[in-house]
């Protein structure tokens, strides 16, 4: 999952190295934590959260195949 958020948030980012992404799991659950340069957050999140909603759209989907619960959360450093 974090190798894909790389993959998806790289192009949408001014600073793609500047992109930090926490896991932390449970046996039923996964949340991510993604902070970026303030002035990226508005390109992560997208026109009215529609950027991410789809990615956390997609992460529930492949979660879902692990029989997990995916939280993504945007944070500002």
């Amino acid at each position: 999952m974090e190798e894909f958020l790389r993959y998806a948030l790289g192009p949408l980012v001014e600073f793609p190295e500047d992109v930090i992404i926490k896991k932390t799991e449970t046996p039923s659950a996964v949340r991510i934590l993604v902070s970026a340069r303030p002035s990226d957050i508005p390109k992560i999140i997208g026109k009215n959260g529609n950027t991410v909603r789809a990615l956390r759209t997609l992460l529930m989907a492949s979660a879902e195949k692990r029989n997990l619960t995916v939280t993504l959360e945007i944070i500002e450093p």
